[in-house]
């Protein structure tokens, strides 16, 4: 394949940072943009691809694009709750696919589009951004290799004004979203625990506040994971100081770094390294795809993320609905 035909389904807010990402990729072609109403995806063309030729072909059908454009791959930038059946769709259809976070917001769904993407034989690549970053990469190695001895601790918050931003959008409507800011912007924190310490999930208790509104903005969450370490997640949807942090406690050193978008990174032992040398270039999670279905190099992440994720979720919501320790329920074919 010397190129990738790209389609774009779902013409809203984050599918402008995608459009920007491959338009000038060389090895990717948009071919195809996809959206409920003719006009949207015209207004999106017009904002983000003006000046892109050939002009995508314009769609409102997703099975339409899939027939009659031939994509190879598609970027699903859809509401939440709508990813688990665009993906088995897409994925029918013979494409590669790019999801945007989280990848479904039910552990059987999660465990179904992993059973599909198996089936096919095609790629699902879900965007997070830190495990696409030397720095993300470092804290994983140095706790697989224990250079700074087990882990035992994670302790991380990530604060938005999530709230003010998404009064009004579907994000604030759970039959859309499938939740609220701990499965929106909380999904790259959460993921980043997931991601590097490699293991099952023992048991979850979780707090959350919704503040009013009919999602949760605010989430305390401890997380027990069954090969010992523990991490306590703080999330804010109702900050004007956006930030982010995720610090992993060895017995032997710590490591401090963006958890959302592995931006930067601090190494202890006794006293800080200075100027730690990470090796690698961070790159997006688009290209990560793009060399992934092209096969220069391996996925950042997959559907065995989105099943930790999605398992994760339900034992947070879980929890916070019962007010006890929750453990996520696999599915047998776990």
């Amino acid at each position: 394949m010397a190129s990738v035909r790209m389609a774009i389904l779902g013409c809203g807010g984050m599918a402008g940072a995608h459009a920007n990402r491959f338009k000038n990729h060389p090895d990717v072609r948009i071919v195809a943009c996809c959206d409920v109403n003719p006009e949207v995806v015209e207004a999106y063309i017009a904002k983000h691809l003006a000046g892109y030729a050939p002009k995508p072909a314009i769609f409102t059908d997703p099975a339409a694009m899939y027939r009659e454009a031939t994509p190879d791959a598609v970027t699903i930038v859809t509401p939440h709750t709508m990813h688990y059946a665009h993906g088995v769709q897409a994925l029918d259809a013979g494409c590669h696919v790019f999801m945007e976070k989280p990848m479904v917001t039910a552990a059987d769904q999660a465990h179904a589009l992993a059973a599909k993407v198996a089936q096919t034989g095609k790629m699902l690549v879900v965007g997070y951004n830190s495990p696409c970053t030397p720095e993300m990469q470092f804290v994983r190695a140095a706790i697989r290799d224990g250079r700074f001895g087990k882990l035992e601790l994670m302790s991380g918050f990530l604060s938005q004004n999530w709230k003010t931003a998404t009064a009004g959008t579907w994000r604030q409507k759970p039959e859309l979203s499938g939740g609220g800011q701990a499965y929106d912007s909380g999904a790259h924190l959460l993921n980043s625990v997931c991601w590097s310490i490699e293991s099952d999930i023992k048991q979850v208790f979780a707090v959350c506040d919704n503040l009013g509104t009919p999602v949760d903005i605010n989430a305390t969450i401890t997380i027990q994971f069954t090969n010992g370490a523990t991490a306590g997640i703080t999330i804010s949807g109702n900050c004007v100081s956006s930030g982010a942090s995720l610090t992993s406690v060895f017995e032997r050193g710590r490591i401090e770094v963006d958890g959302w978008g592995g931006s930067w990174i601090r190494v202890f032992k006794r006293e800080q390294i200075k100027y730690p040398v990470i090796p690698g270039k961070a790159q997006s999670p688009n290209d990560n795809f793009i060399d992934a279905v092209l096969g220069r190099a391996e996925p950042c992440t997959t559907a065995r993320n989105g099943i930790i994720q999605s398992e994760l979720m339900d034992a947070i919501y879980a929890s916070a609905a019962s007010g006890r320790p929750a453990q996520p329920v696999r599915a047998a074919h776990a």
